[in-house]
């Protein structure tokens, strides 16, 4: 860290300043703000006086006209208030009604086709026409006579209508709405069924809906809507729509004292009415023309730009107006100052504001402001010229001063670099200041302390170097530019070096051929200062051409601070031969294991093929002899034979479960798996032990679900599992018992089951079940059996991609089942589900609008902290991520940047969606996307996302 230090000339001057000449600056200092301070107070008493006066002025005629315009509101209010409670009499009334004309087009819209004096219906084409329920259409005409008087009594009320959850519209007066309307409208999705609904308006009050763009055609209208609740469901909202042109032409023409004007500020902080004059100041243009076929499709509101804080002039307005009802203060608007007062319309939420030049309000105060001002620069000028000439004394009487301290402090500084050259005892200066005279004598006893310092120092560097040379076979340093290697310990003498110092090509001479390219490749690495620390193991030859293994690790003492290339790197040598040649004889006794279990595979595969030819033998000589011989002339040798086929079919039977268990011990076969329908497999495999089944005296009965049921399995093996199980419940059950197959569905898994009325089996002893050759104490009973079938079983539900398990307990029974994947979970080839798609957003209604856009391409999640979103997307990480940039805790832009630097989510994809017209540099995302979202735009950046992840049309609906 570089430094000015400063000489005693200027430290002098600097303690002068200090000490005497800023308290007296002080002095003065407070006296002119003294006087600044009173001028300024008596201009702000005027000032104050003046500003009250004008504000009461505008604060009273704010208020006089939000008066107006609430009690105008309150009036709508009621009439929502009348029609909701006339809407739920009329939905409630079971009374028959007649029915009504309507027609119904191509794209299945039910619609009253001509003006009949009364409402318009129209049944949106997104419910399908044979759930159009006509008897509300119906019932909900007995309100036309209302509607068209309250339509009459109230010059503000545009139209009347009630909106159902089932996207069903009556609206009065009568329009054509098959024209006006989209066949697809969904009328739920619009703001004043989000505002009715009960977690949103809990009370079920009216409620007053921002400014919107009619879609049927009339203009800027506002709406009060209440809902309807029909048997504690919200059936719709009740709704009166006021044209807001009336009400705005009155704040135009409302007079503001000092030349100013009105205008009318939505609760969302978005301007109504604007004169021209604010036009200009503010910066922007009243719409004037509108395009109703996009406002059908989505709310059309004000623009971004007619909201207050989105400009950098009004946003502390913004903010004061949003927390205060009513309040007053200076702003700058197009480089002139202004000041502001304003007034909340308590139904809606407006706010009435009240601009005028603050310079016309204040100009006679500024005028003796500035006359005060100009006698304070005069006193301030004198008092500069009068420190100016004080300076310049206390200068000259600086340098005086000193002089008698360089000389002495300049023979100090030669002492030290006498010192630091090795002199150690350097001669003493002398001075008259007792203090530099006593710095002098300590700086020649510090000589003396760094004399024997620097013996003591030598002598440890010299017993470090014993202790390392006898714990290694040699120290070295490796001089990169030069190419030079020096070397220190037993090595040289012991591999017959010529020196001590090598060059790196006559030491590279040494090292194996197989080792040569790896060590040049780390040596390259460590000269182009792409490593710090070194690392290699290779075959050194010694002086008779044996070669003995070394490690060589070191690190970097000394780069180029310009080029970054390593200069010098130092290290040890290690011999690890001893080490090598236990690695070669563990690596053999490897190998030889290996290969006596292949001979034990082999072996087996040998003896069981040799005994299945003298059975096949046996079985089949049986088989014909039981043929030719009757029960009934000679029962004995019947008897006999039968004996002889069953022993020989269960010998059998054990060759082929110790192949198939040697066979997987092998090698594990890869399984080609397909879809199976499991119920129609399992009433197979009961057919296939019926006969078993009735020769013990069992039951068989079925639970297995009426439909298909598919999983993922290789089909002969899931039959050979099945058989397993059926047998081992036939074999250990209990006389007169019965076995019961049945089916469930498990958490994305189908459990294939097999239950028995046996006598069960201990819970310590359920973990030995799946165990090769292990029967639990039923080795010497008279059941046949080798132990293998389950640890085949497990085997085989392992490579289908399931699991097998088993519940049980003594004098109960015993269940066991197969778990598999269904159809649409799991397979060989994996399946890819609906993607999955995590939006971060504090914002309810943001949350709740992203999630309805893209509810039918993929699963959307939302999440409203940026911390939590931290930990939740490490954890999980989804398919795509919607991120907000403003968030709480921690913002959106450090939450990228920490995701781009986890494994996990490195490369996941993100769309950036913010209120900023530019993103900041250095973020790395997929898309961006500025507020307020198009939602067309979204639901394509989406769908192309998920496109390149490879999701199938069918993951994503189009």
């Amino acid at each position: 860290m570089s430094r000015n230090p400063t000489g005693i000339r200027q430290w002098i001057w600097r303690a002068f300043v200090q000490t005497a000449l800023i308290p007296l600056v002080l002095v003065e200092v407070v006296l002119i703000a003294a006087y600044l301070l009173t001028n300024s107070a008596i201009r702000d008493a005027q000032i104050e006086h003046l500003r009250e006066t004008a504000l009461s002025e505008l604060r009273t005629a704010a208020a006089r006209e939000s008066r107006v315009i609430s009690q105008q509101l309150q009036e709508v209010a009621k009439a929502t208030t009348l029609f909701r409670n006339f809407t739920v009499d009329a939905l409630e009334d079971d009374s028959p009604a007649a029915p009504v004309p309507l027609e119904l087009n191509a794209d299945g819209v039910r619609y009253s086709p001509r003006d009949l004096g009364g409402a318009a219906s129209f049944y949106s084409g997104l419910t399908p026409p044979e759930r159009h329920d006509l008897q509300k259409v119906a019932r909900l005409h007995r309100l036309d006579p209302l509607m068209k008087a309250l339509h009459t009594s109230n010059p503000l009320i545009a139209s009347l209508y009630f909106n159902s959850w089932d996207s069903y519209n009556h609206i009065y007066p009568w329009f054509d709405t098959a024209q006006q309307y989209p066949s697809d409208m969904n009328i739920p999705s619009y703001s004043f069924f989000y505002l009715a609904n009960a977690w949103q308006n809990p009370a079920r009050a009216v409620v007053w809906t921002d400014v919107y763009l009619d879609p049927a055609g009339q203009g800027w209208m506002m709406s009060a809507v209440a809902p309807v609740y029909r048997g504690g469901m919200l059936e719709g909202v009740s709704g009166i729509d006021i044209t807001v042109s009336s009400i705005l032409d009155k704040i135009s023409r409302l007079r503001v004292p000092w030349g100013g004007y009105a205008l009318l500020v939505s609760r969302d902080l978005s301007i109504m009415a604007l004169p021209e004059s604010g036009e200009r100041e503010f910066g922007l243009n009243e719409l004037t023309e509108h395009y109703y076929d996009d406002a059908v499709r989505r709310e059309t509101l004000k623009p971004e730009d007619f909201r207050l804080y989105r400009h950098g002039q009004t946003r502390e307005l913004a903010k004061a107006v949003a927390t205060r009802n009513e309040g007053v203060m200076g702003l700058e608007l197009n480089g002139q100052q202004r000041l502001v007062a304003w007034a909340t319309v308590p139904q809606t939420g407006w706010h009435l504001l009240a601009v005028v030049d603050e310079t016309e309000v204040f100009s006679q105060t500024n005028a003796l402001a500035s006359h005060f001002r100009q006698i304070g620069y005069l006193l301030i000028a004198g008092l500069v010229l009068f420190y100016l000439l004080f300076f310049a004394y206390m200068w000259l009487r600086a340098r005086q001063l000193s002089q008698p301290l360089l000389k002495p402090i300049a023979g100090i500084s030669q002492m030290m670099g006498q010192i630091g050259l090795g002199r150690w005892q350097p001669e003493a200066v002398s001075s008259e200041i007792r203090e530099l005279d006593d710095l002098a004598q300590h700086t020649q006893a510090i000589g003396a302390q760094l004399e024997d310092s620097e013996a003591q120092r030598t002598k440890m560097q010299e017993r470090l170097e014993l202790v390392l040379e006898s714990a290694t076979e040699s120290l070295w340093e490796n001089d990169m530019r030069r190419g030079v290697m020096q070397l220190r310990g037993r090595l040289p003498a012991r591999f017959g070096l010529p020196s001590v110092q090598l060059s790196e090509a006559q030491f590279l001479q040494r090292i194996h051929p197989l080792d040569v390219a790896q060590v040049r490749a780390e040596l390259d690495r460590m000269r182009g200062g792409q490593a710090l620390r070194y690392e290699s193991e290779y075959r050194f030859a010694d002086g008779l051409g044996e070669y003995h293994w070394l490690l060589s690790r070191g690190r970097v003492l000394e780069r180029d601070p310009q080029t970054g290339e390593t200069i010098l790197v130092a290290g040890t040598h290690v011999d690890i031969d001893a080490i090598k040649r236990v690695e070669d004889d563990l690596r053999q006794a490897i190998q030889q294991a290996h290969a006596a279990n292949e001979a034990k595979t082999h072996l087996i595969s040998s003896i069981s093929h040799e005994l299945r030819t003298p059975l096949n033998a046996i079985l089949g000589f049986a088989q014909l002899m039981r043929m030719d011989c009757s029960p009934e002339a000679q029962p004995e040798a019947a008897d006999y034979l039968d004996e002889i086929l069953l022993a020989s079919r269960h010998l059998n039977q054990l060759l082929s479960d110790i192949l198939d268990w040697s066979s997987l011990q092998a090698e594990r076969p890869q399984l080609t798996l397909k879809t199976v329908e499991v119920t129609t497999l399992m009433h197979e495999c009961a057919e296939l032990v019926a006969l078993d089944v009735q020769r013990h005296g069992l039951r068989l009965e079925f639970d297995l679900p009426p439909g298909p049921v598919e999983v993922q399995a290789e089909p002969r093996r899931l039959r050979q599992v099945l058989l397993n199980l059926l047998s081992n419940a036939i074999k250990y059950n209990k006389p007169e018992g019965r076995i019961v197959l049945q089916i469930e569905t498990v958490a994305g898994q189908v459990r294939l089951m097999v239950e028995d009325t046996g006598l069960g089996i201990d819970e310590s002893l359920q973990a030995q079940l799946f165990e090769p050759f292990r029967r639990l104490g039923r080795e010497s009973s008279n059941i046949q059996g080798a132990g293998i079938g389950l640890s085949l079983c497990l085997e085989y539900a392992k490579l289908m991609g399931g699991s097998i398990g088993v519940k049980s307990a003594p004098g109960t029974g015993s269940r066991f089942w197969i778990a598999l994947p269904s159809v649409g979970t799991h397979s060989a080839q994996p399946l890819r589900q609906r993607p999955r798609i995590v939006y971060v957003e504090d914002d309810p209604a943001c949350q709740l609008l992203v999630r309805k856009a893209l509810a039918d391409l993929a699963d959307v999640s939302v999440i409203g902290n940026g911390r939590m979103a931290l930990e939740h997307l490490l954890a999980d990480p989804p398919e795509l991520l919607l991120l907000d940039i403003d968030l709480p805790e921690l913002g959106g832009a450090q939450l990228l940047r920490v995701l781009r630097q986890a494994p996990g989510t490195r490369w996941l994809p993100v769309i950036a969606l913010s209120e900023a017209t530019e993103m900041e540099n250095g973020l790395d995302f997929q898309g961006w996307l500025s507020k307020p979202l198009d939602l067309d735009e979204l639901r394509q950046r989406v769908r192309e996302c998920l496109q390149e992840l490879d999701f199938s049309p069918s993951c994503i609906a189009r």
